[in-house]
Order: C-alpha cells, then sequence, then structure tokens
C-alpha cells in the first residue's frame, strides 16, 4: 500500500533531473532572472510534491558506500586520505519511497 504510486512517481524523477540540469545553465544565459524564477518556483512546487508522497532523496556525496543504496559507476583515486571507499561524485541521485529504494544513486567512489 505504501508505495502503491511508485510506478508513477518514478516516472516523475527524470522531469526533476531535467530540472536540475536546467538550473545549472541559468549562467549562460544574459536575462535569467525571470526564467529563473520560473523555473525554481516549479522545481520547489515538484520537491514539495514528492515529500508529500514519502520521496526522499539519498544522501551519498562524501557518505561511505553503501550497497542497499548506491550503484558504482566507476572508481577513481580519492582525493584525500578520508574519502577512501566514500562516494567521491554523485552522477545521478538516488530516491527512496517509504524508506523503500526506488532509485539507486549512481556514484563515483574513491579508492
Amino acid at each position: 500500500m505504501k508505495s502503491g504510486g511508485e510506478t508513477v512517481l518514478n516516472g516523475i524523477l527524470p522531469v526533476i533531473d531535467d530540472f536540475e540540469r536546467a538550473m545549472s545553465a541559468f549562467g549562460e544565459v544574459e536575462d535569467e532572472s525571470a526564467i529563473k524564477q520560473g523555473v525554481t518556483l516549479i522545481y520547489n512546487k515538484f520537491q514539495d510534491f514528492l515529500k508529500q508522497n514519502g520521496v526522499k532523496e539519498i544522501e551519498a556525496k562524501e557518505k561511505d558506500f553503501d550497497t542497499d543504496l548506491h550503484e558504482a559507476i566507476t572508481k577513481i583515486p580519492a582525493p584525500t586520505e578520508e574519502l577512501k571507499g566514500k562516494v567521491v561524485d554523485v552522477i545521478q541521485k538516488g530516491y527512496l519511497l517509504n524508506e523503500k529504494v526506488i532509485r539507486f544513486a549512481k556514484v563515483v567512489i574513491g579508492e
């Protein structure tokens, strides 16, 4: 019952990814204020919708690698000694629906 909307919510996650890519490209636009405000407003409303439906982002950056939450895409030399065996970069965010993984975080591990 708790994960009944998983299919619908899983289909929405790529939209969140697109919003984040668009927001990162704002620096390249000269008159960005109106566009930025509009997209940011939509993004925030969408994030609120996901939270209300039990969707939570998996925290990964600089956390210990956990196969229950993360999918390792590649390994690189750790930039610091503390980051060995930890997530150095997040390629794609992962999400939980009521504490169940609906998409693993795709990450880069330091070795």
